[in-house]
């Protein structure tokens, strides 16, 4: 760390202005520490759940003011190309930095459900179009689900998180520019990620009342562990690809 004083400082900070979504955050990486993924994905998701009623994120919501619905996707979300062995998936949202809204989410579940099912398949790669690998969850679309169970089975059942764990050891992501929230999160699982030098990661979700709901509670302690989790969740900090190497939260620097 460049400056620890500062960053601590920065910590206390955000930990003041959202103590219930940084109470939350530190109980559930304990609680899941030790889980299977499964479990520990469900543990993450009830909580998130929680916060979405929550003062901080409502008061999040009105400081961001009533949003449209995002447009439909003027092509593919996610293009799949088989190559002999190996299925490339690229995000293909660049006009929204391929945020991980509902359209990217579910075309990536069936990508990934594609492989699953095709035993033949020996490597999966997934990148992103456009410079940014994922600018996170599509904020234009936070807080629409009108129904807080419904939206905890949609993370658990219907999100990318455990598909990617299933498929961590044939998973290979190449990722650049902005990766933010799920950009980071989901593709923590893979078993090795490749940055561009220009790659900067970021965390926000606390600084809107929420804690990391794509896997980022289960995926990125497992990378770093769970005291630097802790740092990036509650800073909300941005790391360039140097100290994401030199922790773990990814694992090569190459150019794309």
């Amino acid at each position: 760390m460049d400056d620890p004083d500062a960053e601590l400082a920065t910590v206390f900070e955000r930990f003041h202005e959202n103590p219930y979504a940084s109470v939350v955050a530190s109980q559930v990486l304990r609680l899941s520490e030790h889980l299977p993924i499964r479990a520990a994905l469900d543990v993450e998701s009830l909580a998130y759940s929680t916060l979405l009623g929550a003062r901080e994120f409502r008061r999040w919501l009105t400081a961001r003011g009533p949003r449209p619905l995002p447009p439909r996707s003027p092509q593919e979300p996610v293009r799949i190309e088989r190559n002999d062995t190996e299925l490339r998936i690229t995000l293909n949202r660049p006009e929204r930095r391929n945020a991980y809204g509902a359209q990217v989410r579910d075309a990536l579940v069936a990508a990934l459900e594609f492989a699953l099912m095709d035993p033949s398949i020996e490597k999966v790669l997934l990148n992103g179009a456009g410079p940014s690998f994922s600018a996170g969850g599509d904020l234009d679309e936070f807080g629409t689900t009108p129904d807080l169970a419904i939206a905890h089975l949609i993370r658990t059942r219907a999100g990318a998180a455990r598909l990617m764990a299933r498929l961590a050891e044939r998973m290979e992501v190449h990722v650049h520019g902005n990766c933010v929230g799920a950009g980071i999160e989901v593709p923590a699982f893979a078993h090795l990620i490749r940055a561009d030098p220009s790659s900067v990661f970021r965390l926000p979700e606390i600084g809107m009342g929420l804690i990391p709901g794509a896997g980022g509670t289960v995926s990125i302690p497992r990378r770093i562990g769970r005291w630097r989790a802790y740092h990036l969740f509650v800073s909300g900090t941005a790391i360039n690809a140097d100290r994401a190497l030199d922790w773990g939260l990814i694992d090569r620097i190459s150019a794309a």
